[in-house]
């Protein structure tokens, strides 16, 4: 890949993001159909965000924003999509003639990979955190219909993330006692690090069918291996970060179509490594 003074630049934004295979998927999409851009990942603070943001937007960069950023790059926009408004999170940005434009595609990641785990149709679902990712999940449960119970160790946090939740057309509630779900949706860090804590024990969730964990890692997260041996079927991040990536692609490059299978292929070289 040959950087010139007209390649575009596209990024990640999290903190951390070291972990990110977004440059190694995108960076494949590009070279695959001969694009002049180049994608990195950038690891920004907080205080940093709005800033960055926009210059961003004053040189004509795009990219995607990851944890735990998503809810304030919302914010940091000056026009945003209809969906990123209603999830109150962006995770793909752009600019337009220098004005900061978002969107949220994290909501078709979430329904495509379920839908390739066949639990799309699931009456129950639970989200395992309240942060900008749970908001994403949060609406695509209101567009399957499905009841949505919120798990938080802040009990107070589950309680209003599912008064915002009901806001936004979801049956949800915070969840205590027993756990009656058919799907849990892992949208915390827990699993970045091996020794990490699991997001939900398997036997808290006796009914538990299937199971998204947003988290990616080479060999899949502790969380899924485990939920896998108690018969559960599983999956971690990876379909989830092509899915949304793909959707971002085509905001970025509205005039091309996203080599998918390529995009595929990359994050499983990956995540071999």
């Amino acid at each position: 890949m040959e950087i010139s003074a007209s390649t575009r630049l596209l990024a990640v934004i999290g903190d951390p993001v070291e972990h990110s295979l977004s440059p190694a998927m995108h960076n494949a999409a590009f070279r695959a159909l001969g694009i002049d851009a180049v994608y990195v990942a950038l690891r920004c603070p907080a205080t940093a965000l709005p800033a960055l943001l926009s210059a961003c937007a004053a040189v004509g960069a795009a990219g995607n924003v990851t944890v735990p950023h998503k809810e304030a790059a919302e914010r940091c926009l000056t026009r945003k999509t209809d969906l990123c408004a209603r999830v109150g999170a962006c995770n793909t940005f752009w600019s337009e003639q220098g004005t900061l434009v978002g969107d949220n595609t994290d909501v078709a990641g979430v329904l495509a990979s379920l839908k390739q785990l066949g639990a799309d149709g699931a009456d129950r679902w639970l989200v395992i955190g309240t942060g900008g990712a749970a908001r994403a999940i949060a609406v695509a449960a209101a567009q399957a219909r499905a009841e949505l119970q919120v798990l938080s160790r802040d009990a107070a946090r589950a309680q209003t993330f599912a008064a915002w939740a009901t806001s936004r057309g979801a049956q949800a509630r915070a969840a205590r006692g027993a756990l009656e779900t058919d799907v849990a949706i892992n949208t915390t860090p827990l699993g970045l690090r091996e020794g990490d804590p699991l997001p939900l024990e398997p036997a808290k969730a006796p009914r538990l069918r299937a199971a998204l964990d947003l988290v990616y890692a080479a060999g899949e997260t502790r969380w899924v291996r485990t939920l896998r041996t108690a018969g559960v079927a599983a999956q971690d991040g990876r379909e989830m970060l092509l899915q949304q990536g793909v959707a971002a692609f085509g905001r970025f490059f509205p005039e091309a179509q996203a080599p998918t299978e390529v995009m595929r292929a990359a994050l499983a070289r990956e995540l071999r490594r």
